[in-house]
């Protein structure tokens, strides 16, 4: 596969958002994009031996969700602890703290900001959450 630093497997059922997330990702030389557009699809390539540093996954999708998605790679092996982030337009203070409990590493609402998407999935791949959006993280009460 590629010598990248960092390999992101990003699913979404949008084309124009695969495409746009590709492209803000692609401009950093340390990343490889693998895209899929479904759960479905994602499972396949990742049955298929895929071992992204992270997955990004859209929570609306048509068949298989976000959360649906996020739920069968964790009974694949070597991905029960794999990083995962919701890249997503339901990012509402209830919504996070939900999709965190479901598993995801982080957060990332859209529209996202394309000059840090590299180094926030970066910081994920390493274990350290960057929190983006306009209210407090999930994790910490809201003041």
């Amino acid at each position: 596969m590629s010598t990248a630093e960092l390999t992101i497997l990003h699913v979404d059922d949008d084309a124009d958002m695969r495409h746009v997330t590709a492209l803000c990702l692609s401009r950093d030389a340390g990343v490889a994009v693998v895209s899929a557009e479904s759960g479905r699809e994602a499972l396949d390539l990742l049955q298929s031996g895929l071992r992204p540093d992270v997955i990004v996954l859209d929570v609306s999708m048509p068949e298989m969700d976000g959360p649906a998605t996020l739920s069968a790679l964790r009974d694949l092996d070597g991905l029960e602890t794999a990083p995962v982030v919701f890249l997503t337009g339901r990012a509402a203070e209830h919504e996070r703290r939900r999709y965190l409990a479901l598993g995801a590493a982080s957060v990332i609402p859209k529209p996202f900001d394309p000059s840090t998407l590299a180094d926030d999935l970066r910081a994920v791949a390493r274990g350290v959450s960057r929190w983006r959006g306009p209210a407090t993280p999930p994790s910490l009460p809201s003041a």
